[in-house]
């Protein structure tokens, strides 16, 4: 796949590894953030009268529409589309069925528990792409690395909100679910990273999109009949679509190819910061100082993983 971080790097000579990567961590931050926008979202749905099915089908298939309509305009200005074998086909809608699944569960999670407790089971895939890595590679995690998700998720603690209600006494099924999220998060960014086809972008979000939407069809199975589009959720689905399938999908798939797996779920941090943010200017939710030090901590820990990447790219610089 052409990825739109190959290219600028190439004309400009800026190709160094360490450039690169941070350019790649950047992609994944902001795809990491486009996340953020999806508890406010399923907070506003869920209040309008709308089920945690209804929403998770909507976001699947609204993220398949704008990929159809991304992929139509290529087409209009001249692109083709690829031929992909059934096995390439099958991976990248996995990866959809992974993310949908990752919805599933955190939107029952937050319906049961309190939105910090979700929030910082969910925010263990921060530690677990780690392991991923571990398995994948054979090689323990890098002591930075290993630096940074702790960091993060000391940070989501305070940020949260956690440390005042504790994790006792709540739904078992909600918690697991909630650590169920958290797992098929992690898979989810680090297998973004090593699906690899030859289609154009625009194609391959299609078809992980598809694989989203299918997932979506086991818990809501009558969406695509039920006319639940035309009675007010048009504008969570097309916020949820946008914002939770079709950004991160694109900017994860550009991305973490560039980026070790553990490295990729690290960066995708941004999510927590960036709901807090929206929360508090959408629903108006206020930030005490303790939450601001969580997020504080959160960007420290973010920061903390780009040292070798900004160290490396600041020595290999051009001296004029």
């Amino acid at each position: 796949m052409e990825n739109a971080i190959d290219s600028p790097m190439s004309s400009t000579g800026a190709s160094s590894p360490g450039h690169r990567q941070v350019v790649a961590a950047l992609q994944v931050f902001a795809g990491g953030a486009c996340y953020g926008a999806m508890a406010t979202t399923y907070k506003l749905a869920y209040a309008a009268g709308f089920t945690s099915a209804q929403v998770v089908a909507s976001q699947a298939w609204f993220g398949c529409l704008f990929f159809v309509l991304a992929t139509v305009v290529k087409l209009a200005r001249g692109g083709r589309l690829v031929r992909l074998t059934g096995a390439q086909a099958l991976k990248l809608m996995g990866l959809g069925a992974l993310t949908c699944t990752t919805s599933i569960l955190y939107c029952y999670a937050m319906s049961v528990l309190p939105a910090p407790v979700a929030l910082t089971l969910l925010f263990q895939f921060t530690w677990m792409g780690l392991i991923w890595q571990t398995i994948i590679t054979r090689r323990a995690p890098k002591p930075l690395e290993v630096a940074s998700a702790a960091v993060i998720v000391f940070g989501t603690v305070f940020a949260s909100g956690v440390y005042k209600t504790g994790l006792a006494g709540y739904d078992p099924v909600a918690l697991v679910c909630a650590l169920g999220a958290a797992v098929t998060c992690s898979l989810f960014v680090t297998f973004s990273g090593k699906v690899k086809v030859t289609c154009s972008n625009e194609q391959r979000g299609v078809i992980v999109c598809l694989g989203a939407g299918i997932m979506s069809l086991t818990v809501c199975p009558d969406y695509l009949v039920s006319g639940v589009v035309f009675q007010g959720i048009l504008p969570f689905a097309a916020v949820a679509g946008f914002f939770g399938l079709m950004c991160p999908v694109l900017l994860f798939g550009l991305g973490s190819p560039h980026l070790p797996a553990g490295l990729s779920t690290v960066m995708a941090a941004a999510e927590l910061p960036a709901g807090l943010f929206i929360a508090m200017i959408v629903l108006g939710e206020p930030l005490g100082a303790v939450e601001w030090l969580g997020v504080a901590v959160i960007l420290a820990g973010v920061c903390l993983a780009q040292v070798p990447a900004l160290g490396g790219a600041r020595s290999q610089r051009p001296t004029v």
